[in-house]
């Protein structure tokens, strides 16, 4: 029997995957000699909502905080208060009132952690796409990832929207873009450019797709290349997503002002309409919604609080409450939220002393993410720091292993492989999922 080159490298990162995850998954030791049968870890999450705070909140100073510092005396420490939560031994910072309310909805992972410490970019497209950046290989987000095993909830209905401005780190990577991101920036509008503009017709249109169809018929002709025929047919399938898209039904769901006085005002403002439309989404067949908060014009510099910038960081910290609680409780009360996973993230945290401006630096060695809903096992508090938040002190949990907990959650394999061409990628770096969220 012949055996390709992809089938080998198929067979032994099956192998490797199964051997390193049989006692993992269990929770069993391996005994020598004797086949372990492996258990994956799935969950019965149907929807991802990514909030992500763009720039890198301060773990101290929101999900994970610790005895008061004083910039002006030069005392590391938390910049707030803290305050009990609805999680016995569980504390927040002050301006977290109404998440510390309901917490017994969230999972707060303390002890997140990477080695990018210094370059936003480069720690943006690890919490993405769980890897370092690679010379020969686009990786995808995980919003991609999701889309690619899970697809889209309803019939022309994208499974990943973005609300907030597109880049690369945020894209499908080698899996191609069918499963890209649909996006748009302001919630008083639904995206642009998926219907046509008004003042071109019908018949101008059909024009403009006859001489389309024929260019790319002289150009296939011309090249005779796979890349070139794999380009082709990925515009043209973002093209007849377009249009499907285009339709009424999915059009409709950003119609916020079918939503009542009260209920907008419960979200608050930009942010939290962001958040109102994730729940039109979610309620329309979405799969991964993710969110971006980095509302500058708060604190001019938003989460990335260097000098001055963390004098106004509480309003950032009042408008995630604002609009998370809302959220939550809304997902509740539509019978929504044990079907959503809520992913708080950001690219790193900060260091509990203060720059000399009063400000914060980068931290990336331990920094806090929040979990909320997803059918998960809720009220825990995983990991702990030390007295300064700066240190992991047990429980650490990389990258991979949170987006291997984001995966099972949501019911995907996390032994899966995917392909890069014909070069296998396992769906995480090594990932493990965060075992103790599983009932």
């Amino acid at each position: 029997m012949t055996i390709s080159r992809r089938n080998f490298i198929e067979a032994s990162v099956a192998a490797g995957t199964a051997a390193s995850w049989s006692g993992i998954l269990t929770g069993e030791e391996t005994t020598p000699g004797v086949e372990a049968k492996p258990v994956p870890l799935k969950g019965k999450a149907e929807h991802c909502v990514y909030l992500w705070l763009g720039g890198g909140a301060a773990q101290m100073d929101t999900w994970d905080p610790k005895a008061k510092g004083d910039p002006k005396l030069k005392k590391p420490g938390s910049y707030y208060s803290s305050i009990d939560t609805a999680v016995a031994g569980t504390q927040v910072c002050e301006f977290l009132p109404e998440c510390a309310k309901i917490l017994d909805r969230f999972n707060l992972v303390r002890t997140v952690n990477h080695d990018v410490i210094d370059e936003h970019a480069a720690a943006v497209n690890r919490m993405h796409t769980g890897r370092t950046t690679s010379e020969t290989v686009v990786y995808p987000s995980i919003g991609s990832v999701i889309s690619e095993r899970r697809g889209s909830v309803a019939e022309n209905i994208p499974a990943y929207l973005l609300i907030g401005y597109p880049s690369p780190t945020r894209g499908p990577g080698f899996l191609g873009a069918k499963h890209g991101y649909v996006y748009l920036t302001d919630t008083s509008n639904g995206p642009s450019g998926l219907q046509r503009p008004k003042d071109i017709s019908t018949q101008r249109q059909t024009r403009r797709d006859e001489l389309l169809s024929r260019t790319r018929a002289e150009f296939r002709n011309r090249t005779g290349t796979a890349n070139a025929n794999t380009v082709l047919e990925n515009y043209d399938r973002a093209v007849e997503e377009a249009a499907r898209l285009a339709g009424p039904r999915f059009m409709s769901l950003f119609q916020l002002d079918q939503e009542s006085a009260d209920v907008r005002n419960r979200y608050g403002g930009e942010f939290g309409q962001r958040c109102l439309l994730t729940r039109r989404l979610l309620q329309g067949g979405v799969r991964f919604v993710e969110v971006a908060h980095n509302l500058n014009f708060l604190n001019g510099t938003g989460w990335d609080v260097h000098n001055e910038g963390i004098l106004n960081q509480h309003k950032l910290i009042q408008e995630l409450d604002t609009a998370l609680s809302a959220l939550i409780l809304d997902l509740e009360r539509c019978k929504l939220l044990d079907k959503t996973l809520i992913v708080v993230g950001t690219e790193f945290g900060r260091p509990a002393g203060f720059d000399g401006g009063g400000g914060r630096g980068h931290h990336g060695k331990c920094f806090s993410v929040a979990l909320a809903g997803g059918g998960l096992k809720n009220g825990l508090t995983i990991g702990t720091t030390d007295e300064l938040a700066m240190n992991v002190v047990d429980r650490p949990v990389s990258v991979p292993d949170l987006h291997a907990t984001i995966y099972a959650a949501l019911g995907i394999d996390t032994g899966h492989t995917l392909y890069a061409g014909d070069r296998p990628v396992p769906i995480t770096d090594g990932g493990r999922p965060i075992q103790e969220l599983f009932v």
